[in-house]
């Protein structure tokens, strides 16, 4: 361990450029400003301010310090001070809350790695009430106190300000950049047509002589090595292809599934004058002792654990690998004019390839931006982090940057170590089923998933909850595409592959003008194949599978977003598959689907419910009741969620043909509870005494079809009765239209009674 101790006099700077110091009374701390070095970067380093003190700023002006620092930081912003907010002229502000206001736009943009970042500071400043005052003393200085209440706030909007103006994947802006390293540019170049190069012919000799799928598994195997071989962006992209059922074959999916970070670490060294140029303080102010080697390394970065100094708190630091940006730039550099060239001159598919390749390289550079990835994991706290079961570790503002990212350390054991995880008396199952359901939460109710879900980034804690690590790749699934994974997730189990093909318009994977009716038989014929008994068990792995193999050969454009979802689940089934290799992801997961359609109100699901219970003008109740059978196994599960929709969708204003079809219904489920009742009775009456009853004008298979039904109807009412929340007056208005329809002669007719 590395410890040093913290200068009681003031805390020092270390950052390049020139300085401007606000300084105080000996014995008390230093709040120490960092002007903008050559690249336009400013690091801040803030400690304690207390009232009184004096200060100065360059060139003599009296300005508040978080206008100043806006100014210098996002000159290219021209970030204003607000008139209203700040008085330059005599006297006391009581209140900063508007000092920036932005004149060109700082929403997230394609090329804003910062994604608004100065905005974003903005915000918080504005908006969360962080305020403080700037007295004037006889030596015409001033001191800013802001609330201890609001120091976290605080600390996240002075995050925000080193962040912004860093800009992300512009591809103008690299091709102006490697037009004047004409060296460096061939250079690579020739490195990586080297490594693809004699890939690519091998490809084309196969395809000469005919061996194309004979050398599929050797082929996809070689390009998973030579990606690997040509570094950290190669690698990444390896990673977003295994994930692209579209573009890749199976034999290729699998194998760069595999790809993992392999870089050395770099130099503890190199690493320590990161932190202190970033954080704009000796690291022995950071922290009071810190790991000599990394713990942990991976392409972009590698992560050390420390003991913050201020607190005492333990934190994993992570910090870029340097040169890393200018690397991954070069490389999406050349592989965009190979793109360029493929979609100009080849038809290999129906998405444009370059399009593909910048959607991947923005996320990669999201993933070198350290302070978005901070808010990711605040953001993901916020949503998943009221489980009991599930860990979100904090983050420390004040001790993040674009390349330095400190957060709350976690003790615990990766998901692949099974061995160790039973050693501590945990349930690697239930760890798995607690991923499952966190991740149905991220995708299908908020829509914000943590979309790089690799046993490395799951941990298992002592006390057994499931820790969630790593935000630098997130992704968002659109609020109707939620909708319409639900529908076909159920489409999938009840085998309406008509259902399924048409559910591929409201995912985008095509375009409406597509006919989909080709695409029906590719499905029956592989899912019929392999569904056996039962859907519930096939794993997760065969689906994706089958449906690669689909979708390769057809139009079809996944998003990236469903890309992600795939590669998730097929991440927690795999784990789960050491320990119970009868483990299925989907019966897992299917009690939440069949929940979310039986409850939800959304017009899309309302319409799939409609569709998947009724056929040919008949409701399919075994439908009915294998939705609330697998339901009920969902934790959150109540009767009466369940119950109003569906009185709502029976007796509801949905169309005449609908309320044709529940009116029909209610009288065949009548005639079966009253008839099926009169069967059953006279069944048990002795032979001898049955010749005093009139017998029942119906044929034998009626009579059976009909108790058939009635105990079907009366398993449902079971299940529903047995489940926690149930109330049976909610019911009520199906017993009144049930009434309704009864009092009609022409249904004691359909009986062969009399209803007198």
């Amino acid at each position: 361990m590395i410890a040093a101790a913290v200068p009681t006099a003031h805390v020092a700077g270390s950052c390049r450029g020139v300085d401007s110091s606000i300084r105080f009374p000996s014995g008390q701390l230093q709040y120490k400003t960092h002007g903008p070095n050559a690249s336009g970067c400013l690091a801040t380093q803030a400690s304690r301010v207390q009232p009184g003190c004096s200060s100065t700023f360059p060139r003599g002006e009296k300005r508040t310090d978080v206008g100043w620092l806006s100014k210098q930081r996002l000159g290219s912003n021209a970030l204003a001070e607000s008139s209203s907010s700040v008085a330059r002229h005599g006297g006391r502000v009581a209140n900063v809350r508007s000092v920036m206001v932005p004149v060109r736009p700082t929403e997230p943009s394609l090329k804003d790695s910062g994604n608004g970042a100065s905005m974003r500071a903005t915000e918080i400043v504005s908006s969360r009430g962080i305020s403080g005052v700037v007295e004037d003393n006889a030596r015409g200085s001033g001191t800013m106190v802001q609330s201890a209440a609001q120091d976290t706030d605080a600390a996240e909007a002075r995050a925000s300000l080193r962040a912004a103006g860093v800009y992300g994947y512009d591809p103008i802006i690299l091709s102006r950049r490697f037009a004047r390293q004409p060296f460096k540019v061939v250079g690579r170049a020739l490195q990586i047509g080297t490594g693809l190069g004699s890939f690519a012919f091998s490809i084309f000799l196969d395809k000469q002589k005919g061996l194309t799928e004979v050398n599929m598994r050797k082929r996809a195997i070689e390009f998973r090595e030579r990606l690997t071989q040509l570094g950290p962006t190669f690698v990444k992209v390896g990673q977003g292809l295994s994930t692209r059922p579209d573009l890749c074959p199976p034999e290729y999916l699998e194998e760069l599934a595999e790809l993992q970070d392999a870089l050395p670490t770099f130099s503890t060294k190199l690493a320590f004058e990161c932190i202190e140029k970033e954080l704009g303080m000796p690291l022995e102010s950071a922290y009071s002792s810190i790991t000599a080697e990394p713990i942990a390394a991976a392409s972009l970065g590698q992560v050390y654990k420390a003991v913050l100094r201020s607190t005492g708190e333990t934190v994993a630091v992570k910090v870029q690998r340097p040169g890393i940006e200018e690397a991954v730039g070069l490389d999406f550099y050349l592989v965009r004019g190979l793109t360029t060239l493929i979609d100009r001159y080849t038809n290999l598919i129906t998405s444009s390839v370059t399009d593909l390749l910048d959607e991947f390289a923005r996320r990669v550079y999201q993933e070198l931006n350290y302070v978005q990835e901070a808010r990711n994991a605040k953001r993901f706290k916020q949503l998943y982090g009221d489980r009991s079961d599930v860990l979100v570790p904090g983050m420390f503002w004040d001790y993040t940057s674009v390349k330095v990212l400190t957060m709350e350390w976690v003790e615990g054991t990766k998901l692949s170590e099974q061995a160790r995880i039973e050693q501590q008396g945990l349930n690697i199952l239930q760890l798995v089923d607690t991923g499952i359901q966190c991740s149905l939460r991220q995708l299908l109710e908020h829509g914000y998933f943590h979309a790089d879900p690799h046993p490395g980034n799951l941990l298992a804690t002592p006390d057994g909850r499931l820790a969630f690590l790593d935000f630098g790749m997130m992704s968002e699934t659109p609020e109707q595409a939620r909708f319409a994974i639900i529908g076909h997730v159920v489409h999938l189990v009840n085998r309406d592959y008509e259902a399924m093909a048409r559910d591929y318009y409201d995912l985008d994977f095509l375009s409406r003008d597509v006919d989909v009716s080709p695409i029906v038989p590719a499905l029956r014929s592989f899912f019929d194949d392999v569904l056996g008994a039962t859907v519930s068990e096939l794993n997760f792995k065969t689906i994706v599978d089958g449906l690669g193999s689909v979708l390769y050969q057809y139009p079809f454009n996944v998003p990236a977003y469903y890309a992600l979802i795939l590669r998730s689940l097929t991440v927690l089934e795999g784990l789960a598959l050491y320990t119970d290799p009868n483990f299925k992801v989907l019966a897992a997961s299917y009690p939440y689907f069949a929940k979310r359609l039986l409850t939800d109100q959304n017009p899309y699901l309302r319409n799939s419910l409609v569709e998947l219970l009724f056929q040919d003008g008949v409701f399919r109740w075994q439908r009915l009741e294998n939705l609330l059978t697998q339901g009920r196994k969902d934790s959150d599960f109540k009767a009466n969620d369940v119950i109003q929709p569906i009185v709502d969708l029976l007796l509801g204003e949905e169309g005449d043909e609908l309320q044709l079809l529940v009116e029909s219904e209610v009288v065949r489920v009548t005639e079966a509870l009253i008839l099926g009742t009169a069967i059953q009775t006279y069944q048990q009456v002795p032979a001898p005494l049955r010749a005093f009853f009139p017998p029942i004008r119906t044929s034998v298979q009626d009579q059976s079809s009909m108790l058939a039904l009635r105990d079907q109807v009366l398993r449902i009412y079971g299940l529903l009765q047995s489940s926690r929340g149930f109330d049976p007056a909610m019911l009520q208005p199906l017993v009144e239209q049930k009434e309704a329809n009864i009092s009609d002669d022409s249904f004691w007719c359909g009986l062969g009674l009399d209803e007198t």
